[in-house]
Order: structure tokens, then C-alpha cells, then sequence
């Protein structure tokens, strides 16, 4: 059986991540040069570029941003957290892993997005047992007090302060969170007339403006410009990626501050930025805003989020697979395994079968097919256009709920994690025997989820990888795992060894213990 639990989808793909892949935390500026031709001097002049009547047009463009600052900047909020190191096992985490000599991608997105950590400079030791703070950016989304920022802002906070644009300094409350898209809502009582902005209802075109404000560096109230350059983005961040690219510039203290359109509204959220030096490089990634709203909405709530939930592991139909299959283009998503007792599996969904649209939507890969039920609620009738062995059908079933990991039962690693005394180590992954998954073999466990916040994927174990042996001992089942887990965290040890095989290699990795 499956162990598998918390996961509607899970994607099996290889990710091509970027040397440096950073969540925000605060921005740079933005330099705007022009160049001037003199008319008649090249044939690639303005004239021969722009017709009179788009020259019109930009002529009668404003020169600059200013109108729209001052209406929305007032909105924008510096937002600064404390986490009592003392009390919370995950900041320890966090301090164990900037410890460590080892260099990853996530590393760069807790150092370079959102968070200052005391002391540690020039390789000396962190000290134990301290107060760490961070800095982030948001936004007020209602004039009596709610605010959005991202989750890996406040995550753990033991106190939220804000400060707007006149200096004004409050303290915040979280209302919930929501660490699938690093979403998350906080609250300022006390007063009923704060200024607020809104999400905007249309997606932005590839080349429309966008202005940028934050608190980066802990320069509270500071705009930059650019434009949307892509998006649908996939970072590697989870099955739920859909970012919307922008060349705004966005550096450490940007989380979680807003991205808006020429009309004042917000498009996205900003989250990340790829960087090869750790400023930024004019790649920035926002949450759409079509997201945040479906998000904030379920946090405002009821102070979670809940997803439809299929339970079926799936991966990308390639062209090879579209041939040998006889499917005539190369998209949907192929079932790899459904999990027993989900929705898929009572349904009747099959190892095999491609799902290749929902509600008579195409689905064009599986990171599509696990967006797509994932913003459906719970108990939601859904239709699955589905091919198998050559001819199509519709099959339709009603979505469970995504499980998360207070509701997991047996099938993570984590199990327990949060309860007193519960003892096992937390790793951030759900695992499956890997007997039970096909094309896994009989040895060891498959990865079946990993926690994008957690310390396995901290050190690049990905969905699909196969844990051979923990501590030089091997595995074939959960409960192993967790026995030596448990062992290795008894005797003292601040990390465990893993044998984990890939798609690339056999390699060993060192995580640490929480």
C-alpha cells in the first residue's frame, strides 16, 4: 500500500533548477537609459520604428509613474518578524543549515529573501538560544487591517510588527497560512480606515507594465518599474508553480510586497528572483494574483487552505510516450500509480492512463492537471477525459481533500512532528515502499512528496527519488525510515546519512536532524 498521503499529484520529472534560485526578501533599483537618433542619420531610425500614429500615442503616454505611486504606495507596508529560537524546531533547523558549509538553491532562498540571521558573519559560529528576525513587504487588502505577505515571511514569527509609509508601526497577527503557494494573511486591529488596493481581475499581458514596492534591504516605501516578461513559470518549487516573470528589480526584503498594473492593481506577489550573485539580475517571480485571491479568501475563512484531491502520482507525456501510446500530440498527464482507496483508484483509474482534460479543459501536462484540481474544493463532481489502450473516455468522481500533515496517516516520514514527544525527525517527505510503486524496483523507499520548506529539500531530494538506506542502514518501509531516524536523533547526531538514487546518479546526502 501506498504510504503516500498528502499529495493529490505528485509530479515525476526531472528539474532543471538555476545555480541560484532565491525566495524574496529584499530589492534593488531599476536604471532607465534612452538613446537618441537623429532623424535622417540610419535607416533604423525613430521614424522608420514607430508609425505617426503610435507616435502620437506614446507622446501622449505620462513620462513616469507617479500618479500611480502615490495612490497605492500608502497600502504597501515593511513587515518584521521575531522567532524565539528557543521555542521553534524549524528555526533551529534554519540555524543548523546556515551553519553548514553546504551550498543549495534553498539556502540562498531563506539567506537572500526575507531573512537577516544575527552573527554567522565571515564563517564564525552562530550563537545558540537567540531571537532571530526578519524582514519582509505586503499589503493591505482591506481597510480594517488585513494584509497580505508571503508565508516563508512569517512562518514561525512569535510576533509580527508592521510599519507603513508614514512610519506608522502596528502589531500584526497571522491569520493563516499557506506554505504550497508562500502565502500568507496577517491582521491589524484597532482601526477600521487603512488604506488598501486590489487584486486585479485580469491576468497581465507579456510586456505590460509593472511597478514593484517594498521594503528591500529594509528600505521601506521603495518602488522600482519594469515589465511582465513570461509567465507560467515552474521554479521547482512545487506542483503548484505558476509565476508570473517581471524585470522590476526585487532584491532581499521584497517578499511579499506587491507588483501592480498601470491601474493601481496588484498582478502578483513577489516571491523569488534568480540570481547568480545574490542581488538581483532582473528576474523576478510573483504569485498571480488570480491565485492569491482563491488563497486569502479560504485564509480570511477559516485560516486554511483546502484542495481537491485525486491521489494519483503523475508525470509528463512526452512525445516517445504520445507514440508508443498512439495519442496524436504529446500533452496530458500519464498515471504512474493511483494511490489504493483514493478518489482516481475507486474510480477506477489505472497505471497507464493518460487524463487529458477536466470538465472538457485540456490538461496540458501533469503541473497543469495538479493546479487545476487542486483549486477545486473538496467533494467537488468532476469529469476526466482519459485515454486508455487506444480509445477514450470520461470518467467522473467526486475530489477527496488534499490531506496535510496534521491529517497524513502513515505516510510521511514526519509523522508525529508538532506533537510533544512524538521523537522522530522531521525530513519533509512522504514516502512510499518502493515495491508498491511502479518502476521504482523492490528497494528502498520512493519519495512520493517533498515539503519545499523542509530540510530534505533543503539538500535537493526531489519526488521520485529513492532513499536506499538512513544512518548506512537500509530501508524498505515508513517505519524503518522513522526507527532510524529516531536512533540517530537519540544518539545525538545533528544530521542522518541518506543513499539516495535519482533519475542521474546514486549519491549520499547529509540532512539535517530537526
Amino acid at each position: 500500500m501506498n504510504d503516500r498521503v498528502n499529495s493529490d499529484i505528485t509530479t515525476s520529472r526531472k528539474i532543471l533548477r538555476p545555480r541560484r534560485l532565491a525566495l524574496l526578501g529584499t530589492v534593488a533599483a531599476l536604471g532607465v537609459a534612452a538613446l537618441a537618433i537623429a532623424p535622417g542619420t540610419s535607416p533604423y531610425g525613430i521614424n522608420a520604428l514607430i508609425a505617426p500614429a503610435q507616435a502620437a500615442e506614446a507622446a501622449a503616454t505620462p513620462p513616469g509613474f507617479g500618479d500611480l505611486v502615490s495612490r497605492v504606495k500608502p497600502a504597501v507596508i515593511s513587515v518584521r518578524v521575531r522567532i524565539d529560537q528557543d521555542n521553534d524546531k524549524n528555526a533551529m533547523l534554519q540555524q543548523n543549515r546556515m551553519d553548514s558549509d553546504e551550498d543549495t538553491p534553498f539556502d540562498q532562498f531563506s539567506r537572500q529573501f526575507g531573512f537577516r540571521f544575527p552573527g554567522g558573519a565571515n564563517g564564525m559560529p552562530r550563537q545558540r538560544h537567540q531571537m532571530i528576525t526578519g524582514e519582509g513587504s505586503g499589503f493591505f487588502i482591506s481597510a480594517d487591517g488585513y494584509a497580505v505577505t508571503n508565508n516563508h515571511v512569517v512562518d514561525h514569527a512569535e510576533s509580527v510588527q508592521v510599519t507603513m509609509d508614514d512610519g506608522t508601526t502596528y502589531t500584526a497577527k497571522v491569520v493563516g497560512t499557506d506554505p504550497k503557494t508562500d502565502l500568507a494573511l496577517i491582521k491589524v486591529d484597532g482601526k477600521k480606515d487603512f488604506p488598501f488596493v486590489k487584486f486585479s481581475d485580469q491576468k497581465p499581458r507579456i510586456g505590460d507594465w509593472v511597478v514593484a514596492v517594498g521594503n528591500p534591504f529594509g528600505l521601506g516605501g521603495t518602488v522600482t518599474a519594469g515589465i511582465v516578461s513570461a509567465s507560467g513559470r515552474d521554479i521547482g518549487n512545487g506542483p503548484y508553480d505558476d509565476f508570473i516573470q517581471i524585470d522590476a528589480p526585487i532584491n532581499k526584503g521584497n517578499s511579499g510586497g506587491p507588483a501592480f498594473d498601470m491601474n493601481g492593481n496588484v498582478i502578483g506577489v513577489n516571491t523569488a528572483i534568480f540570481s547568480p550573485s545574490g542581488g538581483s539580475v532582473g528576474i523576478g517571480f510573483d504569485i498571480p494574483a488570480s491565485t492569491a485571491k482563491l488563497v486569502v479568501a479560504q485564509l480570511k475563512d477559516k485560516g486554511a487552505v483546502t484542495r481537491g484531491w485525486l491521489g494519483v502520482q503523475v508525470q509528463p507525456v512526452t512525445s516517445d510516450i504520445a507514440d508508443s501510446l498512439g495519442l496524436k500530440e504529446a500533452r496530458g498527464a500519464i498515471v504512474d500509480n493511483p494511490q489504493e482507496g483514493s478518489p482516481a483508484a475507486k474510480a477506477g483509474i489505472e497505471a497507464g492512463d493518460v487524463i487529458t482534460a477536466v470538465n472538457g479543459t485540456a490538461i496540458k501536462d501533469s503541473r497543469d492537471l495538479a493546479r487545476t484540481i487542486a483549486g477545486l474544493a473538496p467533494g467537488t463532481s468532476v469529469k476526466l477525459d482519459v485515454f486508455r489502450k487506444g480509445d477514450s473516455k470520461t470518467v467522473t468522481l467526486a475530489l477527496g481533500e488534499l490531506p496535510n500533515e496534521r491529517q497524513a496517516k502513515g505516510g510521511s516520514a514526519d509523522e508525529g512532528r508538532g506533537q510533544p514527544g512524538a521523537g522522530t525527525p522531521r525530513l519533509g517527505l512522504s514516502l512510499a515502499p518502493a515495491g508498491d510503486v511502479q518502476g521504482a524496483g523492490q528497494n528502498g523507499v520512493v519519495v512520493t512528496e517533498v515539503d519545499p520548506q523542509g530540510p530534505a529539500a533543503q539538500r535537493g531530494i526531489r519526488t521520485g527519488d529513492v532513499i536506499l538506506n538512513v544512518g548506512g542502514k537500509a530501508v524498505s518501509n515508513v517505519g524503518e525510515v522513522r526507527s532510524e531516524l529516531a536512533q540517530a536523533k537519540s544518539s545525538g547526531k545533528r544530521s542522518v546519512l541518506l543513499q539516495v538514487r535519482s533519475a542521474e546518479a546514486t549519491r549520499f546526502v547529509a540532512v539535517p536532524l530537526g
